[in-house]
């Protein structure tokens, strides 16, 4: 089955271009706007393709009731206060947009809810995210695709029949679907990457990987199993208070999982068997000839 090739800020993501890099952010900030900045520094020096975080509208996405456990954090004694500590606003987001633009780094979020979506949409993202934990709002997957922009799907956390009805209902048309598991850190034994040619064959869309485990190897062979996409949270320190910084790669480590990322796209080559001409000198030197009988 052919692929399509969908486009995202000038890049091209699909079968024979390189892996598209995201470095996701997600609320690895803490809520403070110089560290969001650092991050993505961190990434742009990294390498990264680009970077992501998350924008929720909290009384729709959460109930009164979830806000309202008690739950401490750096920003007092319930959830609510937690949310409403991460949620960056308008004037954050217009500083993130404006250092993006200086350093030219593609950014984009993923959108809880419809109010979200219109709320990110006034930066004109060349893209959207659509989390795995959003894959069965059919309404969110509608209102999403109708801004007309690519959209990158995580499947963590569904099954094959979810994924199948979320596609139906978003087309394949700019459509990137990303395999993912929703445990934080993920263990190895659960991580499952022959998935990535199972989706790509079922779809014949872009495939990509976005993981939480806490090593790079894994996210590596992703793309060497044919992952158009590789997604990783990043951070400053995993030791740093946050529910996501467990799981994600502290700058040395998104560096090496770029590098090697690109290693092993050159390693692959292309399939045909042949003699290097490096190799001539070496055979001229070692190779043996069995004598005739």
């Amino acid at each position: 089955m052919a692929h399509e090739v969908v486009a995202i800020g000038g890049k091209l993501i699909g079968e024979g271009q390189p892996a598209y890099v995201i470095a996701e952010i997600g609320i690895n900030h803490n809520g403070d706007l110089d560290l969001a900045k650092r991050l993505i520094s961190v990434a742009h020096a990294a390498g990264c393709d680009a970077v992501k975080f998350q924008k929720r509208t909290l009384d729709i996405v959460y109930t009164p009731e979830e806000l309202a456990k008690p739950r401490e954090s750096l920003f007092g004694e319930t959830n609510g206060d937690l949310k409403r500590g991460l949620e960056f606003g308008l004037a954050q987001y217009r500083d993130i947009a404006a250092y993006c633009q200086a350093i030219k780094m593609t950014w984009f979020a993923s959108c809880w809810d419809e109010p979200s979506v219109d709320f990110i949409e006034q930066f004109d993202v060349p893209c959207y995210k659509i989390a795995s934990a959003s894959l069965t709002d059919d309404a969110l997957l509608r209102y999403t695709r109708a801004t007309g922009k690519p959209i990158i799907l995580s499947t963590g956390m569904s099954s094959l029949d979810e994924v199948d009805h979320a596609v139906d209902v978003l087309g394949t048309h700019d459509l990137i679907l990303m395999h993912a598991v929703s445990t934080y850190p993920a263990q190895y034994d659960e991580l499952n990457l022959r998935c990535i040619a199972t989706l790509a064959e079922r779809y014949g869309v872009p495939v990509g990987y976005s993981g939480h485990e806490t090593g790079i190897p894994s996210s590596v062979a992703a793309v060497a199993l044919g992952a158009s996409c590789v997604e990783r949270h990043i951070t400053v320190d995993r030791a740093l208070w946050g529910s996501d910084q467990a799981a994600s790669l502290e700058p040395n480590g998104i560096g090496r999982l770029v590098r090697d990322i690109r290693l092993v796209e050159q390693a692959m080559g292309n399939g045909v068997k042949q003699v290097l001409a490096r190799e001539v000198p070496i055979i001229q030197k070692l190779r043996r000839v069995g004598a005739a009988v």
